[in-house]
Parts: structure tokens; sequence; C-alpha cells
């Protein structure tokens, strides 16, 4: 067959648009627009529709990194208390994987009292006094399970589905089909902390093989929320302002000559650093919140903490953010579970409690979808003499609020000893098609084909968990 280019000139358009490089020249239309540029390509991050209604439009994901322990928070089991000091059912461990004891470890009782609290009467810890006043406004998960039993593969595997590196985040996912909702702001931004960063470090917020025009951007709590924003001495708005014009005008004519999305991701990080040098500022500064709003979240203007993470991911929202994730590394408890799991609470549980409440009030809460948890639970077997726990996959407890969540139930049960979930089973994957649904996504459709094959936040797992919609 004879070649049709042959005797004439090759179009650059043609080519880009026929050969299949054109999704490389997504630019930001808009952004280009606001500059002076024309340009024909869509916005990779202009607002879009998803595959049906959603009830929740934006994302707070409260991740408690370390791996919380249910059995003192959560999962009352007056069984565990009862056989403190004796040895696990040899029956229960066959084929039993733990990470650091020997699961022939004695039992550990539970630490702390439980009660009963709200209309619902979910049952919860001593240890959280205050998500006991919106304990009817969250679903409790009890019956969480996952793969995973070290800290990294557990944490990449809960943020992108995946154990190995370099897949896209949730938050990566839901700014790929979501799109932002502010100009002035990053969609995807990450809070961290604790006494440590996560371990699974940038993977979990990292946009994987998808454009990194979709990944988190990590926030300071206080100072510049990202380093080098504001303008070195002798550097002026007009100075940067033209700076930025030839660099862009540059970017943008090597952007139509090769077609790569990076450089579209460049282009769209510049302009939203010479617009956050106005907008940030202000918005990361607590100090303008009311008294009582302060004092609700326990937060101290000037001061890194959860607290004032929580109230910033309440601003940001309020402002467009789209997805919004607060590490707080603190939760692994092999030893000194005791001192350390109630110290853990009073950094978080007023808080995460506040941020419940404050949404709610702004009329904001049933379409903001709240998720708290870790990567994994603890055992129910000892660890560290007579007062720590091991990692455990096989049943922990999350707990989720607003964006089409049911509120007021306790979904799941572990059976007697905390080891096993033997009623409403929900596995990380499950978790992420649910989630996935309450944004207006079938999980099975939201794909992004990468070396030959389309991939999912969910790989080729996860149900919906119906009993989780309200």
């Amino acid at each position: 067959m004879k070649n049709q280019l042959v005797g004439r000139p090759l179009a650059r358009r043609w080519f880009l648009g026929q050969c299949g490089v054109g999704l490389g020249s997504l630019a930001l239309n808009s952004l280009f627009a606001e500059s002076g540029y024309a340009v024909q390509n869509d916005d990779p991050l202009a607002p879009k529709q998803p595959h049906f209604a959603p009830k929740a439009k934006r994302v707070i994901y409260l991740f408690m990194a370390g791996g919380p322990s249910h059995l003192e928070m959560f999962d009352n089991k007056p069984k565990l208390a009862e056989l403190d000091g004796q040895l696990p059912p040899k029956e229960l461990l066959e084929g039993y994987r733990a990470a650091f004891i020997n699961p022939n470890s004695k039992l550990l009782g539970p630490k702390y009292k439980f009660a009963r609290h709200g209309q619902s009467g979910a049952e919860i810890s001593e240890l959280l006094p205050y998500l006991k006043d919106v304990v009817d406004d969250i679903a409790i998960v009890r019956g969480m399970s996952t793969d995973a039993f070290n800290h990294a593969p557990g944490q990449i595997l809960m943020n992108t589905g995946s154990q190995q590196f370099g897949r896209p985040s949730f938050g990566a996912w839901t700014t790929y089909g979501l799109g932002a909702e502010t100009r002035d702001l990053p969609a995807f931004i990450v809070f961290s902390s604790g006494s440590k960063g996560p371990s699974g470090g940038n993977s979990n917020w990292g946009s994987g093989f998808l454009p990194t025009v979709y990944s988190g951007v990590q926030f300071r709590s206080s100072g510049d929320p990202v380093l080098y924003l504001s303008n070195p001495e002798g550097v002026d708005d007009e100075l940067q302002r033209d700076s930025l014009d030839a660099i862009s005008s540059l970017n943008k004519m090597r952007l139509d000559k090769l077609g790569d999305p990076e450089i579209a991701t460049r282009i769209n990080s510049f302009e939203m650093a010479f617009r956050m040098q106005s907008s940030a500022p202000e918005l990361m500064d607590i100090s303008n919140e009311p008294q009582h709003v302060l004092d609700m979240y326990g937060a101290k203007p000037g001061v890194g903490s959860f607290a004032n993470n929580c109230l910033l991911a309440r601003r940001l929202v309020e402002k467009g953010v789209r997805f919004v994730t607060l590490f707080h590394e603190a939760w692994d408890q092999h030893g000194n579970l005791t001192k350390a799991i109630k110290a853990n609470c009073e950094s978080t549980d007023q808080a995460a409690a506040a941020l419940i409440k404050d949404l709610k009030n702004r009329g904001m809460l049933e379409d903001t979808l709240v998720i708290w948890g870790g990567e994994f639970g603890r055992t129910p077997m000892v660890q560290g003499g007579d007062d720590g726990r091991d990692h455990h996959p096989n049943a922990f407890t999350m707990w989720l609020a607003g964006g089409g969540v049911k509120p007021g139930i306790t979904l799941g049960q572990s059976d007697d000893l905390g080891f096993n979930v033997v009623e409403d089973k929900v596995h990380v994957h499950d978790l992420h098609a649910t989630l996935l649904h309450l944004l207006g996504f079938d999980h099975k459709k939201l794909t992004y084909r990468f070396q030959g094959r389309d991939f999912r936040l969910t790989d080729v797992h996860g149900n919906v968990v119906e009993k989780l919609l309200a």
C-alpha cells in the first residue's frame, strides 16, 4: 500500500491529532487565557462530570498512620479481657503471618473502658470523649481488612490500591476524575503531623503513571505553606510576572513541539505558585478565625499540630480544594501502649470531632466526605513485655462521615478476640469502590491506560458496600 504521506509535507497538527500524541499536549486553556495566550487544548484540571450524580464533592482524609489499635478505641472485647494473659486458641493461628511477634504470644486484654453513646448507641472507648458527641454523624466500620502487615506496603495499599510503588493515589484519581474547583490553590493538598512522616512517603499522595498535575502538594501548617513561596529580596511582582510570561512562552513552544504532559504540569506549577503568593498566606493564617472555633478544634495559631491541620483542611475545602489528606504518624504502639495511645487520642480526638461539627454547622458535611483510619489494626496478642501490640491486617476499624455515608451506624463485627472479621467484611478494595461511588464514579470505569492495559484504583477487585450508603 502506497504511503499517503509521501510527496507532501507532514503537518504538525495532523501528526499530533492522528498519531495519538495529542493527549500529551493537554495544556491549561483557561490558565493561558488568563495570560493572554491562545490555546486550543483542554485544561486537565477543569471541573469534570463524574459517571453519575455524586453525593460527595470533596474529601478530607484523616490518615492515622502507624496502625491505631481498634481494641482500645472502637472494638470492645469482654472475652479478650477475660482471657488476658492466656495463650490464644491454636486453631485461630493456623496460616497466620505476624509482622514481628511469635503468634503464640499471650493475649492482652483491652486497656480502656467502653460505653455506648448517642441515639445510635455506638460503643466507643473512654479515649474518645469528643468523638462521642458526633457519634450519630459517623459510620463506624469494624469489619475492615487488608493484605499488608507492614507500614509502608499497608499505607501504600490503603492510599493507592496496591502494595507496589508507582500507582496513583486515591487523591490523584479523584482530581483526575473530577478536576479542580479553584485556580488559586492546588486541587490536592497534604499535611503531616505526629512524630514523623508516613512510612510510605510521597507515594501515598503521588500521581503514579497519571500526569503529575494530579499529584498531591505537601503543605506546612506554619510559615509559608510551601518552601520558597515568597519572593527573594529585590524581586517584585512585576519582575516575577514578566519572568513567568517569558518562561511560559518558552514552555508553551516546547509543549507544542513535544506534546509532553509534564511540560503542562510545569506551566501549571509556576502559575499556581504565583497566584498562591496572594491567596495562600491569608488562607493559612488561622488567627483570623473566631476564638470559639479555635477553641473547638484546640488549634493554636503559629503552632504546627493535627488540630491546626484539621482547621486548615476545613478552610481549604471551603475555598474549593478537592482533596486534603492529613497524615498523623504516631500510632505504632509495639510497647508503651497504654500511655502512648492516650497521648495520640488527646492530640487528635478533639480536632477530628470538631471538623465534623464545623462542616455540619456550615452546611458542608452533606457533600464533604471525611475518612478516619490507618493502614491496619493491632494484634490481640501482647508485644513489648505486657504493654504493646503488633501489626494486624485481619480486622481493624475506620470511620466515615458526610458525603452520602449513612450516619449513626456500626458496620461489621470481629470475633470475640478481635482477630478476624466474622460479619460484613470490608476489604481495602471494597472501601475504595465505595468511596469512588460516593464521588460519582463506577470504580470499574474510572480507568487510565498505561503500558497496554487499563488501570484503576481497585485494580481487578472491589465491591461497593451498599450498607454504608445513605
